[in-house]
C-alpha cells in the first residue's frame, strides 16, 4: 500500500491540484455569500452546472468535432471561459432577485432562505433535464445523459515532475484557476466594489450609514461568485470533456466542504481548503481505493465541523457571530 502511494504520489498531487482548483473556483461563491449575507446558497451548485452547459453551448453552435491547435484552440477556450462565466453570473443575479431579495425585503428567517434555494435548485435542475438539453442542445432524452464534448486539445506531455508527465490540459486549469483567484482577490482588496463587500460584510449597519448600496453590493457579490462558477464549469469541461443537469450536486457539495475547510467566510481560506481537499481526495483515493473518494470528502466536512468549525483560515465564532 505505501509503496502505491509512493508510486503514485505524483500523478495524484497534480490530479488532485486540478481538481482543487475547481472546488476553490465554486468554494468562493458559497464562501462570499456567506460572508455578506450569513447564508449558505444551496443553489450556487446550479450555478456551476450553467456554467457548463454555457461553456459548451460555444463549441456545440462552432460545430467543433475534433482537436484544435494554435489561436484557434486558444480562442476557443476563452469564448467557453467568458460564455460559462456569463451563464453562471446571469443565473446567479437571476436567483438573488427571485428568490432571496423578496425574502431579504419581507426580514424572512434564514430557515426561509433555505428552504428557498433548496426549491430554485430542484427548480434550475429540472428545466434544465425537461427544457434546455432537448431544446437547445437538441437532445430529446430526458436530461440523464452524459453530454459529451469533443476533444478540444491533445491531451499532451508539456513536462514532467520525477518522471511523472505533466498533460497540457492540466496545466490549463490550474494556471486559469490561479489566475483568476489573484484575480478576484485583487478587486475584493483594492477596489471601491470590494471595499464595499467588505464593509457590507463586517458591519451592513454601518456600510448603509457610509453611503454604501447594499442592494447593489449584494446583486454584485453573487455576480462575481456566480462568474467565478463560470470559470470553474468552463475548466472542468475543458478538462473531462462531459456535463450533465446534476453534476452540480456532488461538485456543490465537495466545493462547500471546501470553503469549511479553509474557513467560510474567508477568500483565501475558499483556495486552501479547495487545494487541500483535492489533495487529500486523490491521496486517500491511493491509500483505500477510488470507490472510497467521496467518503474521505464528507468525513473531512464532519471532522472539521466537530473539532475545527471556523476553518483552517477562519474567523473567530466570536466575530462570526457579530
Amino acid at each position: 500500500m505505501f509503496s502505491d502511494f509512493i508510486n503514485q504520489f505524483w500523478p495524484a498531487s497534480i490530479d488532485g491540484l486540478a481538481f482543487g482548483s475547481i472546488y476553490a473556483l465554486i468554494a468562493l461563491g458559497y464562501t462570499m455569500v456567506y460572508g455578506v449575507l450569513r447564508l449558505i446558497n444551496f443553489a450556487h451548485s446550479e450555478v456551476f452546472m450553467i456554467g457548463t452547459f454555457g461553456a459548451m453551448f460555444v463549441p456545440f453552435t462552432l460545430g467543433i468535432d475534433s482537436t484544435l491547435t494554435g489561436i484557434a484552440l486558444v480562442g476557443v477556450i476563452l469564448a467557453m471561459i467568458v460564455a460559462g462565466m456569463l451563464a453562471s453570473a446571469g443565473t446567479a443575479i437571476a436567483l438573488e432577485q427571485v428568490a432571496y431579495k423578496p425574502l431579504r425585503k419581507r426580514g424572512a428567517s434564514r430557515l426561509a432562505a433555505l428552504i428557498s434555494a433548496i426549491g430554485a435548485s430542484i427548480f434550475l435542475q429540472e428545466l434544465f433535464a425537461l427544457v434546455v438539453i432537448p431544446g437547445v442542445f437538441d437532445r430529446p432524452e430526458r436530461g440523464r445523459i452524459q453530454m459529451g464534448l469533443p476533444r478540444l486539445m491533445e491531451r499532451s506531455e508539456l513536462f514532467s515532475i520525477a518522471g511523472h508527465p505533466v498533460r497540457v490540459d492540466q496545466v490549463v486549469v490550474i494556471v486559469a484557476a490561479i489566475g483568476m483567484m489573484i484575480a478576484l482577490d485583487a478587486l475584493v482588496n483594492r477596489t471601491k466594489i470590494g471595499r464595499g463587500i467588505r464593509a457590507t460584510a463586517q458591519n451592513p449597519e454601518a456600510a448603509t450609514l457610509m453611503g454604501v448600496d447594499i442592494n447593489n453590493i449584494v446583486r454584485m457579490t453573487f455576480l462575481i461568485g456566480g462568474a467565478m462558477a463560470g470559470v470553474a464549469g468552463a475548466l472542468y469541461l475543458i478538462s473531462y470533456e462531459n456535463t450533465n443537469y446534476y453534476i452540480g450536486f456532488l461538485f456543490g457539495i465537495k466545493a462547500f466542504t471546501a470553503a469549511v475547510l479553509g474557513g467560510i467566510g474567508n477568500l483565501r481560506g475558499a483556495l486552501v481548503g479547495g487545494v487541500v481537499l483535492g489533495l487529500v481526495e486523490n491521496y486517500g483515493a491511493i491509500l483505500v481505493g477510488s470507490d472510497w473518494k467521496h467518503v474521505i470528502s464528507f468525513t473531512i466536512l464532519i471532522l472539521v465541523l466537530m473539532f475545527r468549525p471556523t476553518g483552517i483560515l477562519g474567523e473567530s465564532l466570536q466575530q462570526a457571530r457579530a
